[in-house]
């Protein structure tokens, strides 16, 4: 087929050829690209039914985008010939590579977490590969490994009951194909799933750490019963420079009963990753020994002394060498997604909560900047390699590891690792009952403190000191309300209090559950759910029992200035909380997104934006604070650069309502209405009729001369409160922008009568405009204790 031409791939020469077809460096004419071209045997595809299934599955494949999985382009026919579209890379298959012997250890773990990540990206996605081999394994020139051919084996030759006999009818055949690295459920004909591929990955990392294959045996029937039935040699019986945890690693994988494996690519990843950064206590009792082994001379008491200085980073000492060592300063850091070692999907709220939890005590670091959680939960299916991850997030280092819980025993892994080279610094494993989660959570913060060279801060220092136990059961529960405080729908949020509350009930005494509580009846008042004195009244007592608990929460502070601000319109007492929660937490994005609601509030305008900016930095891809951003700009009246804003915004999250609601207000106020009327329609939609939306539709509508459709709107908004809270502020807004101004200071003197929560924003809101030559509008600002 050189020379042919195949739909816009002209065929170049001949790379491979298997059982599942030819492959061939082929160039695509339409892109200027060359490409991997596999041709499938004839008849693969028997007719118009099989291959539209095919096409189906090949599309799923192309959607899986990892840097150490080859990418699936296209697949097509053409003159009865079918054929696949690859990604073409250059370098040496594995199989290759090991011609000449096994490898070192090194080599071995690095390759192996590469393997392993690209296994977990395609595993996150449903897919499995079933044919992992040395020869599907491609080390590329600059060293990075390549899964060849994931899922295709699926796609060719579906598992069925007769795989085991279709097998077994060549049994006294010499052995031939993929069978050394087929697990025993795979021979038997039983279901396949991810630990299928994890026996595979076992048997060929056994491959490289011994030299050799797991298995032996020349003669099919003898393979598949050594596979079914024999344990392999230990890798370090063949090879004696192998380490005993890669021994355990390899064996673990290559288990009979997949429920004895590794339950997850990810799981095997991290020990990998151990594999080639041996924990700091690894290294001073490797210290220890030696010490007791030989006469303690000078020379070895001053090793042991650099041990301990090293281990425990006394003075910096570390930190100070690893800097000469071509590792930079740290001062910025982020805490990735803990995976979920637990074997229990359901365990996943537990691990996102340790996540938060721990990000939350590293953040009180006074010298680091710490990324929000909610940017680094986009990373949780772990599919980019951690310096682009660090570019992305702009920080210096990040922590990453593994939660795993069993019982009432909880396990957290961490290791610290430097971004830009990907060099792993600091490696550590704690256990520690539920019961003494936060002393372990306090633990970890401080290994990492000490290792980045940074202090906790004074309160910090006291709260660590202080560290008590809880009850594991009210600390599930507030776990639980965590996560469903962090979905941010209306229904999430009651789900959320519920279990604020069992958790207190279940230990009255642990102060954060309170300052969660109060923080969502914040949110369930600010945008208008809940009554303000329902609302702010709820939040208010929950923030007081937080902080008569403990008075270093932060977020119990964050909480009684927002009522300050938004209901009991006490301005120096609520600068004052939020500038202790910021002393307590630096880092927390949330309270320097509300103090910037305090400054535009305030008519600081210059500081909100600052403000405001800083939360971004710290939270990049929260797209609630970079649709505030959008906000504060509309405030200072900057409606062009707030709608450029805007538009990248909804490019990135185009669910976001608020974001569309904030577009439609920049939009009204540069006479945009047609556009303004689309972008509240369409936040009216994904708020599922929320009364906010509507009410800013019905402005719009005003504003726009179309009278009628705002009655209408007025009309549906009475209705709704019959049954619950319509804000006044929303209706004087209406009746503002419909030129009535009578009923709009009705409904205004209503608002500052009910306190609503966006009657701070009175001093500069742009649809207030008409009002502010009028006498009466003074007096509503006075009356709010706003300077006029």
């Amino acid at each position: 087929m050189i020379g042919q031409t195949l739909s816009h791939y002209r065929i170049l020469e001949k790379i491979g050829a298997g059982g599942m077809g030819v492959v061939y460096r082929a160039h695509d004419e339409r892109l200027d690209r060359d490409v991997a071209l596999k041709v499938l045997p004839p008849g693969t595809l028997a007719d118009e039914a099989a291959r539209k299934r095919f096409r189906k599955e090949a599309l799923t494949l192309s959607r899986l985008n990892h840097p150490n999985i080859e990418t699936v382009h296209d697949f097509d026919t053409q003159e009865g010939v079918d054929f696949l579209v690859m990604e073409h890379i250059v370098g040496v298959t594995l199989d290759k590579k090991l011609a000449g012997g096994g490898l070192p250890e090194k080599e071995i773990s690095r390759l192996g977490v590469q393997l392993a990540e690209g296994l977990a990206a395609a595993h996150q996605q449903g897919i499995v590969h079933r044919d992992l081999k040395p020869s599907n394994l491609l080390i590329t020139e600059d060293g990075r490994l390549k899964i060849l051919d994931f899922g295709i084996a699926k796609l060719l030759h579906p598992i069925s009951e007769t795989a085991a006999t279709a097998s077994l009818t060549e049994a006294q055949q010499p052995v031939a194909g993929t069978l050394p690295y087929m697990p025993p459920e795979q021979l038997l004909g039983e279901k396949v799933d991810v630990r299928s591929d994890i026996w595979s990955a076992g048997a060929v990392l056994y491959e490289m750490a011994a030299g050799r294959q797991a298995f032996r045996e020349q003669v099919t029937a003898k393979l598949i019963d050594a596979i079914l039935h024999q344990v392999p040699a230990p890798p370090r019986s063949v090879n004696a420079k192998a380490s005993p945890e890669l021994e355990r690693i390899i064996l673990k994988c290559l288990e009979k009963d997949p429920e004895d494996r590794y339950q997850s690519a990810r799981e095997l990843s991290v020990d990998l990753r151990r594999v080639g950064a041996p924990s700091t206590i690894s290294r001073v009792s490797r210290q220890s020994a030696l010490a007791q082994r030989w006469p303690l001379t000078a020379s070895a008491a001053l090793v042991a002394v650099l041990a301990v200085l090293l281990g425990f980073n006394v003075g910096g000492w570390r930190s100070q060498l690893l800097r000469g060592a071509g590792v930079g300063r740290i001062e910025s850091l982020a805490v990735l997604p803990l995976q979920n070692l637990s074997g229990d999907p359901g365990q996943e709220y537990f691990a996102d909560g340790m996540t938060e939890e721990l990000t939350a005590e590293v953040a009180q670091l006074s010298t680091l900047r710490v990324i929000s959680r909610t940017s680094v939960m986009q990373y949780k299916a772990g599919k980019k390699p951690l310096p682009q991850i660090a570019r992305e997030l702009n920080v210096d280092a990040v922590v990453e590891g593994s939660v795993q819980r069993s019982g009432d025993r909880v396990r957290i892994i961490a290791q610290l690792i430097y971004a830009p080279t990907d060099r792993h610094l600091w490696a550590r494993t704690y256990e520690r009952d539920l019961h003494d989660v936060l002393a372990l959570q306090d633990e970890v913060a401080q290994a990492i403190a000490r290792e980045v060279g940074g202090r906790l801060n004074p309160q910090q220092q006291v709260h660590v000191a202080a560290a008590r136990r809880v009850n594991p059961e009210a600390y599930e529960s507030y776990l639980r309300g965590r996560s469903y405080l962090s979905s941010g729908t209306i229904s999430d949020l009651q789900k959320s209090i519920d279990y604020f509350n069992q958790a207190i009930k279940l230990d009255p005494d642990y102060a954060p559950s309170y300052a969660a509580l109060a923080g969502a009846y914040y949110f369930l008042g600010f945008f208008n759910v809940l009554s303000p004195n329902v609302a702010f009244g709820k939040m208010k007592e929950a923030a007081l029992r937080a902080l008569e608990r403990d008075d270093t929460v932060s977020g119990g502070h964050d909480a009684l200035g927002l009522v300050k601000l938004h209901y009991e319109w006490d301005w120096d007492g609520a600068e004052k909380e939020f500038k202790r929660a910021l002393e307590l937490n630096p880092n927390d994005a949330d309270t320097r997104h509300d103090y910037a609601h305090f400054l535009m509030a305030m008519g600081r305008l210059d500081e909100s934006v600052a403000e405001s900016n800083r939360a971004v930095e710290l939270d990049p891809v929260d797209s609630d604070l970079a649709a505030c951003l959008c906000w504060h700009r509309y405030a200072a009246r900057q409606y062009p650069e707030a709608i450029v804003q805007a538009l990248k915004t909804i490019q990135l999250e185009p669910e976001e309502d608020w974001t569309h609601i904030i577009l439609g207000w920049n939009y009204e106020q540069v006479s945009k209405f047609d556009e303004a009327i689309q972008e509240f329609q369409t936040a009216l939609k994904l708020s599922g009729g929320g009364e906010f939306a509507l009410a800013a539709l019905g402005h719009a509508f005003a504003a726009s001369g179309r009278k009628q459709q705002a009655h209408e709107v007025l009309a549906k908004l009475k209705e709704q409160s019959q049954h619950g809270y319509v804000s006044a502020f929303d209706m004087a807004i209406i009746y503002t922008g419909l030129g009535d101004k009578e009923k709009a200071f009705q409904w205004l003197q209503k608002a500052v009568e009910e306190r609503s929560s966006f009657l701070i924003y009175s001093r500069w809101e742009p649809r207030l405009d008409p009002l502010r030559s009028d006498p009466r509008f003074p007096a509503v600002l006075h009356r709010i204790g706003l300077p006029t």
